[in-house]
This record gives C-alpha cells, structure tokens and sequence, in this order.
C-alpha cells in the first residue's frame, strides 16, 4: 500500500518525533530500554500510524498471543519465516503491549514512515492484543494457551480466554489454536471464527505431560507420571487420521502434532506424515511451542512453503532471553528458566527433571519477585509440586518474595541451601555452591526465575560473562 502525500508527511513527522523521544529515553536510561516514551508519543500524537504502517505489508501480519510462551514462539515464527526468504518484522523481547510494537516500528521505517517488509509477526499480551485488533486485522493468529496467570490484571481464565476470542474473531486469514486447551479448542470458541481454523497439540502418548489449567486442578497427572510418560514417549505411535484437515468438531484434527520424545530427538506429524526432528532447545515446552510456530508458519506461507526447509530450521531454533537461555559462568553452564505461573514452573522442573536424569545433578536457584511485570499476587505457587527437588535440594532461593518461596519449599521438604533476597549476593552463593559441589568437581547451575528477577540476574550476570543484549 502505497502512502499518499498527506499521509506520508503525517508519518515523517511521527518517525522525527517518536525517534526523538527514543533517543531522549536511552540517554535517559543510560543507552538501554527505551520502548515506553517513543510509543507513548507515537501513539498520542498519531493514532493511525499503526494501522497506515502496518497496512503496507503485503503480507498482513501475524498475531501470537496466549498465557505461555509467547516470546520464544514468536522468535521460532520469525525464524521459521526468515529462512523461508521472507523479509519479517517483529517486536522484539517481548515488548509486548501495542506501545512496544509502535517503538518497535521506529527503529524499522524509513524516515517516511515506508516499510520494506513482507509480514510482521508480533508478540501481543493478550489484553494489548484486543486493543490491537481494533487498530489493524491480523491475516493470521496463533492463541498458545489459556492459564491462570497475573489473576490482579486478569480476573478469571475465562475472561482471558475471552480477550483471545475477540482476536480470533477479528482475524482475517486463519487462526491457529491449541488443539488440548479446553477453552481455545473448543466449539465455543472456533465456532463462530470466518477465518480458517487450525491447530496443533501433543500426540496420545504425550498428552499428559501437557497438562491444561483444568487439568492441574482436577490432577489429571503426577509429575512421577509425566516423568515415565517422557522417558518412554519415543515408542509411542499414533495413527494417522486419513484427512488431517477435517474433524467432527470445530477445531480440526491438528495440522502439526508433537507425536513421541526421546531426550532433544523427536516425532513431529505434519499433515498427517511423521518426521524425524533433532531439536537444539531445550524443555519439552518449547518442543511444543516449536510446532505451533510450524503450524502458524504453514498457514502464512500457504502453497509457498518449503517442507523440507521448515522441518531444518525448526531443529535449529533456539529459545529467546532467559526462557531456557543457556549461558556459560565459572566454565559451567547456567540456564535460566522464567516462571511465572502453575504451568510454567512445572514445565520447567520436569525439563530439570530430564537434564538431571541424563547428565547428573545441578545446583539449583529460584528467585521470585513479586513486581508489576510478574503479578503482585504469588500464591500460584502453592500450586506447584516441588517434592521432584527433594533428593538434591535448593542451594539458593532470593529475590523480594524470597521467605516466601522458601517456606513453600519447607512444605514440601525441599532441603535450602540459602535464603538471600538480594540477588547479586545470591549469584554469588549460587556460584560458590556449584564449585563446591561434587568434592570439588562442581556442577551446571539451574535458575527458576520470575521475569523481574531474570532482567536484573541477566544484567548482573552481563558483568561476569557474555551474555546476548535483549533489544528493545
């Protein structure tokens, strides 16, 4: 879509302004950050600049959404389409309300407001995303899942699921849902949608590793069970439907499904063939996102998609910052992985559970905060079964709920280390315990952390080893 005169002289003074506030908001942050003012002035000053950029792509754009895993799925998309020749837009590092995407469209535009893209594929929080939808359509979406998470923003899962309705209604191409979510995969919510509908999941013999918000309240699984599910998945099969697009129901019988698991080696069923994927990252819940970003990316891609080419790229992808990130410290490696629900953090310590089972013991640290960002409310964490951490134990809990994570570790006889809030003094003892460990051999350290505390641990661990910039 070509600008007219009037519309481009609009956005050439909106691009002057908003990277003027960009550049007042680093030199203010000391040369970091810097999404919320450009947005802010963007968004105040020029109201359709969204929706006049945007609607440039040939292409459309591609809305990610959901409690989970939203910011690594959205790298694994990018990628997915990258590698495929196209020229992608994104947000990145999770920058996700519609500021986030408007600051990040300043650093992507000429000084005419011109884009030279394909697509965009963008993050949305899934509040954010309702607001989005009502500024431009999205030719296509990809709603992850629907949990209990920051109940203090959200009210209750239903209404979370109801925001994420309102983007599929407004989606124009498809909507690719989680076919095991009750509440995504259901009648009720693919039933009225005009855009195509499809979807991915977890084969039969993966099916309770997965667990859905019900599912964790009516105890579907032990963690005990999903362990001997893991281990054991790679000699499950499934049949193959005959028609892998069509299905009583509303939602279609995934077009991309996680059929079996053997360590990183897996089974991926696309359109009904199965095919051998080595996957690089790590955790079993980011196998899952990786063909959910296949599915979305199948669907965008249409006739035009190279098979072949997505399968290679999908073995290659990595996670994004701190979500399953993998640094190296003291010659030992140290992955954060970010918690910020029930889900989440049992995803997490079944992955712990798989690294402990074939490559040995890890000392452990969680860190919880209890900021904006990571939801005031933390009695999630009394959902969570922690009994998996009893045999070695928790070296080091910190952050500003601390006690409070240390005491719901007591409840579930989780032996600590340490309690230490501050967290550059807890890397330290973390560090200290690792090189310790063993007489002396030391170990690879394990970091739960809510997103708050991943930020500061990340920066404070910049200063002792490499670690990849998060751009904003």
């Amino acid at each position: 879509m070509d600008l007219s005169p009037a519309a481009s002289l609009r956005s050439r003074i909106t691009v002057a302004l908003g990277r003027t506030a960009r550049l007042v908001s680093r030199l203010r942050g000391g040369g970091s950050g810097g999404t919320a003012l450009p947005g802010l002035v963007v968004e105040k000053l020029d109201p359709g600049f969204l929706a006049r950029t945007l609607g440039q792509l040939p292409m459309g754009v591609v809305v990610v959404s959901g409690t989970n895993g939203k910011t690594t799925t959205t790298k694994m998309v990018v990628q997915l389409l990258r590698e495929q020749g196209l020229k992608v837009l994104t947000n990145r590092s999770g920058s996700n309300f519609v500021r986030g995407v408007l600051a990040s469209l300043l650093t992507e535009v000429d000084a005419g407001g011109r884009l030279s893209h394909d697509v965009a594929v963008l993050e949305l929080d899934e509040a954010h995303a309702v607001r989005f939808v009502r500024l431009i359509k999205p030719r296509h979406a990809l709603l992850l899942n629907v949990m209990r998470d920051q109940l203090d923003r959200f009210g209750e899962i239903d209404y979370t699921a109801s925001l994420l309705h309102k983007v599929a209604l407004a989606t124009t191409g498809s909507v690719v849902v989680n076919a095991d979510d009750p509440r995504l995969g259901a009648d009720a919510f693919t039933g009225d949608l005009t855009a195509r509908v499809a979807s991915f999941g977890a084969g039969p013999a993966l099916r309770s590793l997965f667990l859905s918000d019900d599912d964790l309240r009516t105890g579907a699984a032990s963690p005990q069970d999903d362990a001997d599910t893991a281990s054991s998945a790679d000699s499950a099969t499934a049949e193959a439907p005959a028609n892998p697009t069509t299905s009583t129901s509303a939602t279609p019988t995934p077009r991309v499904s996680l059929q079996s698991l053997s360590g990183q080696d897996a089974v991926v069923r696309v359109d009904g063939a199965d095919h051998d994927v080595a996957f690089t990252i790590p955790g079993i819940h980011n196998q899952l996102n990786a063909c959910a970003a296949l599915a979305v990316a199948l669907e965008t891609l249409g006739d035009e998609a190279d098979l072949a080419g997505l399968l290679t790229t999908l073995a290659s992808v990595q996670a994004a910052f701190g979500r399953g990130e993998v640094l190296t410290l003291d010659g030992r490696d140290v992955q954060l992985s970010l918690v910020k629900n029930p889900a989440g953090f049992r995803m997490g310590l079944l992955t712990a559970a798989e690294a402990v089972r074939s490559g040995g013991p890890e000392s452990v640290m969680i860190a919880i905060n209890d900021e904006y960002a990571d939801g005031r409310d933390m009695s999630w964490l009394w959902d969570v079964e922690f009994a998996g951490l009893r045999t070695e134990g928790v070296a080091v809990v910190t952050g500003v709920r601390a006690w409070d994570m240390a005491l719901r570790l007591r409840y579930d006889e989780v032996p600590i280390g340490t309690v230490e809030p501050d967290l550059t003094r807890a890397v330290a003892l973390l560090r200290r315990a690792a090189s310790a460990a063993d007489d002396g051999a030391g170990r690879p350290m394990r970091i739960f952390t809510t997103y708050t505390a991943m930020l500061a641990l990340r920066a404070h661990l910049a200063e002792l080893t490499d670690v990849e910039e998060a751009l904003t």
